[in-house]
């Protein structure tokens, strides 16, 4: 997990070369480089601590620089299952193809959760999760999660 200090120099690093966009009228944290972004929006403050690494960190600052919008897994899955409806999802080849523990871990991918957090919420190790996901983008012929969640989305199993 990365302190205070670790943080602002990620930061730092990472607004290093980036412009902001012109704008006629006030800029919106999508608009704004990421040292403004960040000012420009009211702080969320949580009981728990997120843990994300600098990789993570400076991936987020970049999409949403980009003008996307990034969720820690947890809210994204919160968001997810209040707009998910009791609806049967409709018969899917390429879904009925995947066991029902990687029907779920797809599932859990997909809303954003790590290995880690899919392992714990499982009871499995993560190496077992590693290898359900190596199984389902191999049965659906995908090459990451980014694609998987994409995947799943299209067919609005998330």
């Amino acid at each position: 997990m990365l302190d205070g200090l670790s943080i602002s120099g990620v930061i730092r690093r990472c607004a290093r070369g980036i412009r902001p966009r012109p704008s006629t009228s006030a800029a919106t944290a999508s608009q704004a480089p990421p040292l403004e972004a960040m000012s420009s929006v009211e702080p969320v403050i949580t009981a728990n601590p997120i843990a994300i690494d600098a990789a993570e960190l400076l991936d987020s600052i970049e999409r949403v620089h980009a003008g996307d919008a990034v969720f820690s897994p947890r809210l994204a899955g919160f968001v997810l299952d209040a707009f998910s409806g009791d609806m049967p999802a409709p018969a899917d080849p390429e879904l009925d193809q995947l066991t029902a523990r990687e029907d779920e871990v797809l599932r859990l991918i997909a809303r954003g959760y790590t290995y880690k957090e899919i392992a714990g919420r499982l009871n499995l190790s993560v190496k077992t999760i590693e290898t359900h996901v190596s199984a389902v983008l191999r049965k659906l012929q995908l090459s990451n999660r980014h694609q998987l969640t994409a995947w799943a989305n299209q067919r609005r199993l998330i």
